[in-house]
């Protein structure tokens, strides 16, 4: 997870931003060290793995079999140690301030288990809409085909992108200016424009297929390898 999240560039405060897991957790999972608990440790890899576009089921399997002798009981003393002092564990009535922050924690916990991660996404050049969600809505088909066409125009570049596995995609402007950035759920299919250059982090080349300016690219890579490439106008072909 930390190769995964170095070559995202990404810091462990913003992974932590954008996982809201704290820092102090992120930190010892890189260093090995699970003293969270099994229960919480599953829920936070299983995070942390969706957001940097790894497999979560590949990487839980991992860590079921390093550690599979050393799951350890949920210690909450362990989660809370980066913000509760010493000073504070000793203060009277700490025991019920803990066992309430624990059971916020575990609300947090479970509901991002069931509803998944999120996206996030910067500042948009263009994102723009793909498909009509109904055959009889020619209005919103006729607008669909109507903004492609226009990102079409002279020095732009339209990058269309359809997983078959969640991934995580990071993608800019010419300048640098941030798109989109944020894992794309399974099966989706999304566009971005941009003048002149797009530039693109995708976090497992083998889960997305890529069409450059209505020019089918196909897979760019295999499951799970990172890369980076750039698109420019008047030219499909990725450099």
């Amino acid at each position: 997870m930390a190769e995964a999240r170095e070559r995202a560039g990404l810091t462990v405060r913003q992974l932590g931003e954008r996982t809201r897991i704290r820092e102090t957790v992120i930190e010892r999972f890189e260093q090995d060290d699970f003293s969270v608990g099994d229960f919480y440790a599953r829920g936070h890899i299983r995070t942390i793995a969706s957001d940097l576009g790894l497999d979560p089921d590949e990487v839980l399997r991992q860590y079921e079999q390093e550690n599979a002798d050393g799951a350890s009981p949920v210690r909450a003393s362990a989660v809370f140690r980066g913000d509760v002092g010493e000073r504070a564990r000793r203060a009277p009535g700490w025991t019920k301030a803990a066992a309430v922050a624990l059971a916020i924690v575990v609300v947090v916990v479970v509901a991002r288990m069931l509803g998944g991660s999120g996206e996030k996404a910067g500042p948009t050049a263009a994102q723009l809409p793909v498909t009509a969600p109904h055959a009889h809505e020619r209005q919103a088909k006729g607008h669909d085909r109507k903004s492609l066409e226009e990102a079409f125009g002279p020095g732009r570049v339209v990058v269309k992108v359809t997983t078959r596995k969640p991934a995580y995609v990071d993608v800019k402007d010419a300048k640098g200016k941030e798109i989109f950035r944020g894992t794309l759920p399974e099966g989706k299919t999304t566009a971005y424009s941009a003048k002149d250059k797009v530039r693109m982090f995708i976090g497992d080349a083998g889960a997305v297929r890529l069409e450059v300016n209505g020019r089918d690219l196909g897979t760019p890579g295999r499951d799970g390898q990172m890369i980076r490439r750039t698109f420019e106008a008047g030219g499909p072909s990725p450099r």
